[in-house]
């Protein structure tokens, strides 16, 4: 039996229980997995279904004036923007003699630093031939126009370079005339001021001559970066291979899939606030749990090693109720099957010590219907309970499901285990059955727990230390009624509490 516990004040509840969310993201491996294996099929069924369209590619040698051997890639991004403009785009398409716009061919191909001065170009197009010849006209408009722009830059400096040369002449002579005409004067005036002219003279020539280097130093440069910018790689198609490629995107998608489940999965758990802890469960229905159960096993062996489990718990349940003439029930949340097929063990038990009824409580009539095994004990509904003999011991079957009748659930019992599933229902629909069972005076002997993690290590048991070593454990019961009771027997620990919400009140 389930010994009830008075909550110890203890400090603030973390805002997120991390091993709760890992164990239920871990319960619905289902969702995430089959999210996972989602991903996996879609990633590659368009691997298959849209393959890459025929690519080549060529490499280009790009130098430049301003290299510098710590560069970030500030030029070779430079060079790859340029690639990308309509300038560009309409010089290969031109060579090509296409009619393609130009803004419909730049989204057929991209440019790709590989270093400071190495340049990559992918172009697509409809065949393998036409790629490579797309490719190398867009290679061949790229250095055309790199060339171009550094002639046109060491031009524009050269010219810029002579022409302040040229007016630096032009000083020249008219100081060499003032000379001359200084000349044929004299006096210490006259003297000073062609000392002055004198040095004027010297300056302006030296400077002639630095500027009539610097323009041929400007020109000088030109080829050896005109020489620099090349075709390194010739274009090639790029051959694609369907089971590397399907492979690629199958694990992409599987990634991408497993991720989404995960997080939807995790969103899902915080945001349905379904326990799944042993501690959890006992501590909103207010009862320890005193077994556990396999969900559904599949397989030969994992049913067989159930089956005895299933009948090794009736055969516990069956001891527990022995020598007690209250009738007792098992009431489900989440595991009609599971429920039913315990109800039938634990009926198997009891037959052996007199004549049992089952009443059948579940929605739907599950044991009612059924077709009954030679030796099993007689099966009616809950709406011929009432003929069931008071000399027969009854072991009623119901559900604690959304829309349960709970005036009904004492006639099946006054003495119940709960048979859950782990991570079915809400926190709040667990204090809603805690309170709903108090009110109608039906004890719970303990919570029979179904498909809970295998890695769950919280303790499930309720015990209030104080109280047992106060009370003892070997009180005789008392009679009341006609019927033999525990002694100062306690409701649930929530049916003493007040409700949390008006929904709940209703």
């Amino acid at each position: 039996m389930t010994t009830r516990t008075t909550p110890e004040p203890s400090g603030a509840a973390p805002l997120l229980d991390l091993q709760a969310l890992v164990v239920a993201v871990r319960g619905r491996r289902r969702l995430w997995g089959s999210l996972a294996l989602l991903g996996l099929l879609v990633g590659a069924a368009l691997a298959v279904l849209l393959p890459p369209p025929p690519t080549a590619v060529t490499k280009v040698l790009v130098a430049h004036q301003e290299d510098q051997p710590n560069d970030p890639g500030t030029l070779i991004r430079t060079d790859v923007a340029l690639l990308q403009t309509t300038r560009i785009a309409d010089q290969a398409l031109r060579a090509l003699k296409s009619p393609v716009k130009p803004e419909d061919f730049m989204k057929d191909y991209a440019g790709t630093g590989l270093t400071n001065n190495l340049l990559r170009i992918d172009v697509s197009g409809e065949t393998d031939a036409e790629a490579v010849a797309r490719a190398g006209a867009l290679a061949d408009a790229f250095v055309a126009d790199h060339v171009r722009r550094i002639r046109e830059a060491a031009d524009a400096e050269a010219k810029a370079l002579l022409d302040q040369r040229d007016r630096m002449r032009e000083e020249l002579a008219q100081v060499n005339t003032t000379i001359g005409g200084a000349s044929a004067q004299s006096g210490p005036k006259v003297s000073a001021d062609l000392e002055s002219l004198f040095a004027r003279r010297a300056e302006l020539t030296s400077r002639i001559a630095d500027f009539d280097q610097r323009a041929a130093e400007a020109r000088i440069g030109t080829p050896r970066l005109v020489a620099g910018t090349q075709i390194v790689d010739a274009p090639r198609p790029i051959r694609h291979s369907l089971p590397r490629t399907a492979a690629t995107q199958a694990g992409l998608g599987l990634v991408l899939g497993l991720v989404l489940g995960l997080a939807v999965a995790a969103v899902g758990t915080v945001v349905a606030d379904r326990p799944v802890l042993r501690r959890d469960i006992a501590a909103n229905l207010g009862a320890s749990v005193v077994a556990e159960l396999p969900h559904r096993p599949a397989g030969p062996w994992p049913r067989r090693r159930a089956r005895a489990a299933r009948e090794r718990l009736a055969a516990s349940l069956a001891r527990t109720v022995r020598g007690s003439a209250e009738p007792v029930s098992l009431l489900e949340l989440g595991c009609e099957r599971g429920a039913s097929e315990l109800a039938l063990d634990f009926a198997r038990a009891l037959a052996a010590d007199g004549p049992l009824t089952v009443v059948d409580g579940l929605p739907g009539r599950r044991l009612a219907d059924r077709r009954p095994a030679p030796g099993d004990p007689a099966v009616v509904g809950g709406e011929r309970a009432a003929t069931v003999s008071r000399q027969e011991r009854r072991l009623g079957v119901g559900s604690v499901a959304p829309g349960a009748a709970w005036t009904d659930l004492r006639y099946l019992g006054t003495r119940t285990v709960l048979v859950v599933r782990a991570g079915h229902g809400s926190a709040a629909w667990l204090h809603t059955v805690a309170r709903q069972l108090a009110d109608q005076h039906i004890t719970v002997l303990g919570v029979v727990l179904v498909d809970p993690d295998p890695r769950d290590r919280t303790d499930g048991t309720l015990w209030d230390g104080a109280r047992t070593a106060a009370r003892g454990r070997s009180e005789p019961p008392v009679r009341q009624n006609g019927s033999e009771r525990r002694r100062a027997e306690r409701l649930p620990m929530w049916a003493a509490r007040g409700s949390d919400s008006d929904q709940e009140d209703r």
